[in-house]
């Protein structure tokens, strides 16, 4: 008997018992969809993460940061000259492996637009162009700070979302490029302004005119409350009047970011860092490297947990679902007796009326995959109006092709033993 005849015959058994096949095909049905649904929410957590983690600068970003010597080396701590803008120069002739270097120093400023009277203390930073890059920031207008602007020492400021927003209600960004902002009544202008960044559950209650909920921590505050003028116009206006005898060179830093080029390389370009820093510190161990690793880590074994549990849940579904196939294949033979021994005596062989039941069993599970996959559909589109989360749920063939292929395998073993 050729295989085309054996699915027309299995079709005809499923469609005069619609009935019992339904039945035989709703655990496939749901064990399909959730798996389907676990897949494409555990993929939506992943892609959330990487889209959150590339907001406040991805993996990449590694921030050298001031920290007190060891006990074995505190004696010493006197020969180091702190994390200075020297050690910026150093790392960008030496190590190879980092592709870009943002020195920051800080210093808290009273902020006011410069047609109200009204200002508001805040930090200031001053950077050089490498910043944007190193943080991956976005321009909702304007232009980012350059080269020419820190060789000149100018007055120019790019500003955060929350700023332009409080400094100037309700007005466009690209309004806002070209006024002139105070810091601490000295007047510079504004060539850029950040783009609003938030999470996904905060931008759909504002598109839904709701109040996003308030947060003890925001990892975007730095960044909506950013104002950034250039690394040499900080050191001449701001910091150099406090220590006369620094020179910009000298002059500590707050923080040294620096950016990986090649995450492959993530290991070796930490090796290198540390030992630039240890030759210019004399070494003295008076710096730390914040990276994100035991974040991003926590992250993935969170996710990897709730793709292993769905996975499971919904394996033991269609499990369910071929122990439904088995028993209504083991009643179906039972009730075909006499057909399956005139079969055999007007010369069918035995194989004949073995791959008969597998391809039953198998097309049962067929269309119940089939059935799971326009389910899990539905199933996908609840899951993305009642997420509370950036999370949403994202569908991919490859799941797709999974699910359907283990609902085909549960229906191979469920015909094997009947």
């Amino acid at each position: 008997m050729s295989f085309l005849a054996a699915v027309a015959i299995g079709f005809r058994e499923i469609f005069s018992h619609k009935f019992r096949s339904f039945l035989s095909m709703l655990g496939v049905v749901l064990g399909v969809s959730s798996l389907i649904a676990t897949m494409a929410l555990t993929r939506g957590i992943e892609e959330g993460m990487r889209f959150f983690m590339q907001q406040l600068g991805g993996l990449e970003l590694v921030k050298v940061v001031p920290n007190e010597p060891s006990s074995l080396m505190f004696e010493f701590a006197n020969l180091s000259p702190g994390l200075t803008l020297r050690d910026a120069h150093s790392l960008r002739n030496s190590a190879t492996l980092i592709s870009h270097i943002s020195p920051e120093i800080s210093h808290t400023v009273s902020v006011a637009c410069s047609d109200a009277g009204n200002s508001e203390r805040r930090k200031t930073r001053g950077i050089l162009p490498d910043f944007f890059v190193t943080g991956m920031h976005g321009l909702a207008a304007g232009r980012w700070l350059a080269d020419l602007d820190v060789e000149r020492g100018a007055r120019c400021a790019v500003i955060g979302h929350t700023v332009a927003d409080q400094l100037w209600p309700g007005t466009p960004a690209a309004d806002i490029v070209g006024r002139t902002i105070l810091l601490d009544q000295t007047p510079f202008e504004v060539v850029g302004v950040l783009p609003l960044y938030e999470q996904e559950e905060d931008t759909r209650a504002r598109k839904l005119g709701k109040k996003p909920r308030t947060r003890r921590w925001d990892p975007f505050l730095p960044k909506n409350e950013a104002v950034l003028i250039p690394f040499s116009t900080m050191f001449h206006e701001f910091r150099s009047g406090a220590f006369p005898e620094d020179s910009m060179d000298s002059l500590k830093l707050d923080a040294l970011n620096v950016r990986i080029g090649n995450l492959d390389h993530f290991r070796a370009a930490l090796g290198q860092v540390r030992s630039v820093l240890d030759l210019s510190h004399r070494g003295v161990d008076d710096y730390d490297l914040e990276t994100r690793e035991d974040w991003f880590d926590r992250i993935e074994s969170s996710v990897r947990a709730t793709r292993l549990s769905g996975g499971l849940i919904s394996a033991i579904s269609l499990i369910v679902g071929g122990i439904g196939i088995m028993n209504i294949m083991l009643a179906s033979i039972s009730e075909r007796i006499r057909e399956f021994g005139i079969r055999l005596a007007v010369g069918a062989r035995p194989r004949d009326i073995f791959r008969q039941i597998l391809v039953e069993s198998m097309l049962i599970s067929l269309l119940g995959g089939l059935l799971g996959v326009g389910a899990s559909l539905g199933l996908i589109e609840i899951l993305k109006m009642i997420s509370p989360t950036e999370n949403v749920p994202v569908l991919t063939t490859g799941s797709i092709v999974f699910s359907v292929a283990f609902a085909l395998a549960s229906g191979l073993l469920s015909g094997l033993y009947p």
